[in-house]
């Protein structure tokens, strides 16, 4: 008995160091997958990707304009963050959510874009954060 605790715990402690230690950890651009490089030769076009970190569950990656794109790790697109510097693609937009920010915003960019569980995480470049079901509903603004 003494022998499976001693056992379990050697296990658990092997398990949680292994995540721990990979939390961001640089990659080689070309280990992204394919679907993540190719979304953003479409959606960035001349915009290399210049720094790439993978964790357990994500990738990020960092465009020379200062862009940042978080993936899932299957590669389909989670975060566009511009950083206040540019639009995000409109073609990853929601339509809904694209009409009430034309409507509601008009002098108004989306700086970022985030897909959550709930819908969707907006910021704008009046920064302002607005919050989205997933049928494109506002549910909250935060500024």
């Amino acid at each position: 008995m003494k022998k499976m605790r001693l056992f379990l715990v050697v296990l658990v402690t092997m398990l949680v160091s292994n995540v721990a230690m990979a939390d961001d950890r640089p990659i080689p651009v070309n280990m992204l997958p394919a679907n993540a490089k190719a979304f953003v030769t479409t959606h960035f076009k001349g915009q290399k990707i210049i720094y790439a970190e993978k964790d357990w569950n994500a990738y990020e990656s960092h465009l020379g304009d200062g862009t940042q794109v978080d993936f899932y790790r299957n590669g389909t697109w989670k975060k566009v963050d511009c950083n206040d510097f540019k639009a995000v693609p409109m073609a990853i937009v929601p339509a809904t959510i694209k009409n009430y920010v034309k409507a509601n915003f008009p002098e108004s960019i989306i700086t970022k874009i985030e897909k959550e569980p709930y819908g969707y995480d907006i910021e704008l470049s009046n920064e302002l954060e607005l919050k989205f079901n997933k049928q494109g509903v506002l549910m909250r603004m935060d500024d």
